[in-house]
């Protein structure tokens, strides 16, 4: 493998940097998108009965935040309410809205970074190759020079572009597993997204029906 990489040239490094960061960050994704640490399924649940008798305190609000990210949508609704008890259905929406749009930067994190590694890998591999033809061509040219004009040394052509290959293999190689991985955290994100914001609107109505007798 070392002996591939070395005969590739120093085009295949930038690949080789990749591939590492790639994998990083679909290991980072998978560890971050667990649905525990995102939509617990019960959560909603959990907080609406422990408001059913009012809006809860800051230590029960504190431990919701710092459950999931739906925590801390949803510790968003109670914030707002216990610091502006008079606050209007205006004020709780946009606070919710806030806070969707800072989980969903939260679970879009790296993705776009991801979709580059994807963009970029072939045409990395494509650059590998090139370089490494026209390194080919010009050593055959030489070569060819003391004997016989136009004539190379056959072997060594084949030899020459069978390594210079590598770096296009190589490159999708990076490309397509980089590119499932993406479309299916994209997918996994707009499941979890579409999830929160009907969850929020469920909050929202029931803190609208806490403050009704107060108003």
């Amino acid at each position: 493998m070392f002996s591939i990489i070395q005969a590739a040239g120093w085009p295949i490094w930038p690949l080789i940097a990749c591939s590492v960061l790639g994998l990083a960050l679909i290991i980072e994704r998978f560890v971050s998108l667990k649905t525990r640490k995102i939509f617990p399924p019960k959560l909603l649940d959990e907080a609406i009965m422990v408001s059913r008798s009012g809006i809860p305190g800051p230590d029960v609000v504190k431990q919701l935040e710092q459950n999931s990210v739906l925590g801390t949508v949803l510790a968003t609704g109670f914030r707002t309410y216990n610091i502006n008890p008079r606050a209007t259905e205006d004020d709780l929406r946009a606070s919710l809205e806030g806070a969707g749009r800072e989980a969903a930067a939260k679970l879009q994190r790296y993705l776009g970074a991801l979709a580059t590694i994807a963009s970029a890998a072939p045409l990395l591999g494509l650059l590998g190759t090139v370089i490494g033809m026209i390194e080919i061509f010009g050593s055959q040219a030489a070569d060819a020079g003391g004997a016989v004009p136009g004539m190379g040394n056959p072997g060594q052509l084949a030899h020459g572009i069978s390594i210079a290959l590598y770096n296009t293999a190589f490159g999708l190689i990076i490309a397509i597993p980089a590119l499932i991985f993406w479309r299916y955290f994209r997918a996994r994100v707009d499941s979890y997204l579409l999830a929160m914001e009907l969850a929020a609107e469920r909050f929202a109505r029931h803190l609208l029906s806490l403050r009704k007798p107060t108003l």
